[in-house]
This record gives structure tokens, C-alpha cells and sequence, in this order.
């Protein structure tokens, strides 16, 4: 399955803020979306960033400081790790699993086509294997009888 046939499946908006916001402005948007994370789009609608739960949390505990003041351009990541649209599901799991990344930007050159949580990726690796498993059970009912391999 590839990350295109996900996000076609995947509806849903992609949720941004820009690099100039104050980070409690994106906690609210975080928190009123139940979402995790933001993708920061700077004034060209250019991909800038992201900025997740994590990225606040860590500020927060290591600067001690306070949050009313600092812009998310303060707090965000801008050396993304991101795949492409004919990337594999466990492609895009074995780069999420090794980097410790829970949001995974989607790009085709520089337009963002969407946004995958690690979530969206399992729930479409267990459909996969729900998937190839009832191919598996099918072609094991449906083997002639009598027979006692393939090559038969």
C-alpha cells in the first residue's frame, strides 16, 4: 500500500499555523482539534516547519519559561523528515519507528499533500495484513483437495 492510497482514504484538513504565532495561540488550536501536532506554513505558503505536543512539553521543561511570550518559530522543527506520496506504508513506518517521529509530512517537491500520524500508518498496515490474510484463508479453502503442494 502506498502513503497516496492512505491519504486518499484519510480525509480531513491539514491543520497549519504560521511561524510568527505565539505557541499558546498553537497549544489552542492543538487542543481544540485534539490534535498533536501544526504544520507551520510561512508567508510564501511554504512548508517552514512543524511544531508538535513534544516540541512545547521539552521547551517548556527545559527553558522553564514562559510560553505566552515565545513565537512557534522559536519552538519549531524545521529539518523535517518526510516521504513521498509512492512511499511505501512500511517505508513510512520504518522511518517514523527509527526517528521516534509520531507526524510524518507527506510532499510532492514543495507541496504538502498531507499529514500522517503513526496512527493513520498502523491502521493501514493492519488493514494491509487483514487484507492478505483473507487472500491467504481463501486460497487455502479453495486448494484442491487431494493435492499436497503447489507444484501438484
Amino acid at each position: 500500500m502506498l502513503l497516496r492510497d492512505v491519504l486518499a482514504v484519510k480525509a480531513g484538513e491539514i491543520f497549519s499555523v504560521a511561524p510568527d504565532a505565539l505557541v499558546t495561540e498553537a497549544i489552542g488550536m492543538m487542543v481544540s482539534r485534539n490534535i498533536g501536532s501544526l504544520v507551520v506554513i510561512d508567508e510564501a505558503g511554504r512548508v517552514a516547519g512543524i511544531i508538535t505536543e513534544r516540541d512545547v512539553l521539552r521547551a517548556a521543561h527545559k527553558h522553564a519559561c514562559d510560553l505566552t511570550t515565545l513565537s512557534v518559530k522559536a519552538l519549531m522543527t524545521t529539518r523535517l523528515i518526510i516521504a513521498g506520496p509512492e512511499d511505501s506504508v512500511d517505508h513510512a513506518r520504518s522511518i517514523m519507528t527509527e526517528n521516534r517521529i509520531r507526524h510524518l509530512p507527506v510532499m510532492l517537491g514543495n507541496e504538502l499533500l498531507g499529514l500522517l500520524t503513526f496512527h493513520d500508518v498502523a491502521k493501514a498496515v493492519l488493514e494491509q495484513t487483514n487484507f492478505e490474510n483473507q487472500l491467504l484463508k481463501k486460497y487455502i479453502k479453495d486448494w484442491p483437495e487431494g493435492t499436497s503442494d503447489a507444484t501438484s
